[in-house]
């Protein structure tokens, strides 16, 4: 068992906490874990979309075994403060709002500079908004099936996904879920509408579900569509993801005039962009074009049939490459 998955959860509560959409609640709290908090060199890594802080990546095991590692929850992800523990939370998200809150919390944990942040998904547009909110603050960027401004693309296929659960007979509308029982149906409506995005074709057709141990595609689907669902709240669910389809890196920069190759190219610091080569809705290609109008970018596109999943540490062998690389990356630095 990794260090990682021992490790105890913190909370750190901030007073009066104003979000982005005007929503002030007298206090929230953040989730945290602190790794090696003796080591010299700090890194700051945000969950993603249903990710949980012991299920963050084995970072534990990889390249940043020898650092300290502040692997926070984001708000919305249950653990953190989220519509399902949290009165009057809102129904609408911002990075921003994250960005914020995390900063303080690094702050009271006595750090004034963070040496590499590193995200997966949601956590690499959360990076994303860190290096443009506090410039000089984080020092290399290291941002996994990501992107500076969600697609279109993206944004409408989230759409099915909210409409399967938000649509489903036993969904009673936002706050409506307060205690039990969940909307189990919408949940499963959910997970299937998600789940053909999760990896990618040539996954499928090469039955690489049963590297994971279902020895068919129905045994992958009851589980991946289904029962890892079943500890996640609904309204955390769906405030998560309209912050992922609202994720967009020029609304931190007021001169930015909606431009987000503007807001790129005022990033100052190092950058390793790491798309999947058969990510559907992080498409690796956007990546390739940031990395243009950042100042100092290295890109590493994985070659994976993993999908989006290759940058979430399922695959050991994608896992391995992205270490490789990032250690590659750190030493430059």
């Amino acid at each position: 068992m990794s260090a990682d998955a021992l490790a105890k959860i913190h909370y750190y509560t901030i007073q009066n906490f104003t979000f982005q959409d005007g929503t002030t609640l007298p206090s929230v709290r953040l989730a945290y874990l602190d790794l090696n908090p003796q080591a010299s060199k700090v890194a700051v890594i945000p969950t993603c979309f249903r990710g949980r802080l012991h299920s963050t990546l084995n970072f534990s095991n990889g390249v940043f075994k020898e650092w300290r590692v502040i692997v926070v929850a984001l708000f919305g992800n249950g653990e953190s403060s989220s519509p399902s523990n949290t009165t009057g939370f809102p129904k609408s998200l911002d990075y921003r709002d994250c960005v914020r809150a995390q900063r303080e919390l690094v702050t009271h944990l006595g750090i004034d500079s963070i040496d590499a942040m590193a995200g997966f998904s949601m956590g690499g547009q959360t990076v994303y908004h860190w290096l443009l909110m506090y410039p000089g603050f984080v020092k290399n960027g290291i941002i996994i099936c990501s992107s500076a401004r969600t697609s279109r693309h993206n944004y409408q296929f989230l759409e099915g996904p909210r409409a399967a659960l938000e649509s489903s007979v036993d969904y009673v509308g936002f706050g409506g879920h307060s205690e039990e029982p969940k909307p189990i149906r919408g949940l499963r409506a959910f997970g299937k509408a998600y789940s053909a995005w999760l990896t990618s074709a040539e996954w499928f057709e090469e039955e690489r579900y049963k590297t994971l141990g279902y020895e068919t595609l129905a045994a992958w689907d009851e589980e991946a569509a289904g029962t890892f669902y079943d500890d996640w709240h609904p309204d955390d669910l769906l405030v998560m993801l309209r912050m992922w389809q609202n994720g967009d890196i020029s609304k931190c920069v007021e001169d930015s005039h909606g431009s987000v190759n503007n807001a790129l190219s005022q990033i100052t610091a190092r950058v390793l962009l790491m798309p999947s080569k058969t990510d559907q809705y992080f498409r690796w290609e956007a990546s390739e074009k940031e990395a243009r109008y950042l100042a100092d970018a290295t890109l590493e596109v994985i070659p994976s049939i993993w999908g989006h999943t290759a940058g979430g540490g399922i695959n050991e062998q994608d896992t391995r490459w992205m270490d490789q690389k990032i250690a590659r990356f750190l030493e430059e630095s």
